[in-house]
């Protein structure tokens, strides 16, 4: 099920929050299993289950980094459990960046997280999946890596 047809949103990196939410309680209204309690067995296993992904693909769409995760997985460009390779230079900042961070300051890891999504800022804010070319999709793909990575190490931080 593709999470962007369930709410009949275009495909985008960008969702438009409001009329997620608008669509998202529309849809909910028609299949939530309290409207079917005195139905069948049958068809309240199918508002479970229609309610359930809903719910779902709500999660999804209204977060930026779950719906670019969920994008790449539509596209077939991240599989679970992937070993991507990141970029050397990428992986000597980050370590430089580690042995420099002091206590519980995530400002140098959210600067640079900020310097990364500025080399796909355009593509995160455009994106249109009739002209994206599969160089762009891989830009996006090393970027979501690259984000994963630092979300880590800001993790840790927060302990």
């Amino acid at each position: 099920m593709n999470y962007f047809e369930l709410f009949g949103l275009p495909e985008s990196l960008v969702v438009d929050k409001i009329l997620l939410k608008k669509r998202f309680f529309a849809l909910q209204r028609n299949s939530h299993p309290d409207y079917f309690s005195l139905a069948d067995e049958a068809a309240q296993d199918e508002a479970e289950e229609k309610t359930a992904e809903l719910n779902k693909g709500f999660k999804i769409l209204n977060d930026k980094d779950a719906t670019l995760e969920y994008l790449l997985k539509e596209k077939g460009l991240v599989e679970p459990n992937e070993k991507y390779p990141l970029p050397t230079d990428f992986l000597m900042e980050v370590m430089e960046l580690n042995e420099n961070l002091s206590g519980a300051n995530k400002e140098p890891v959210e600067a640079f997280e900020k310097e990364i999504y500025f080399a796909v800022q355009p593509l995160m804010e455009h994106y249109d999946n009739s002209s994206i070319s599969t160089q762009d999709l891989l830009r996006l793909k090393e970027y979501y890596y690259k984000k994963k990575y630092l979300q880590r190490i800001l993790d840790r931080i927060d302990g």
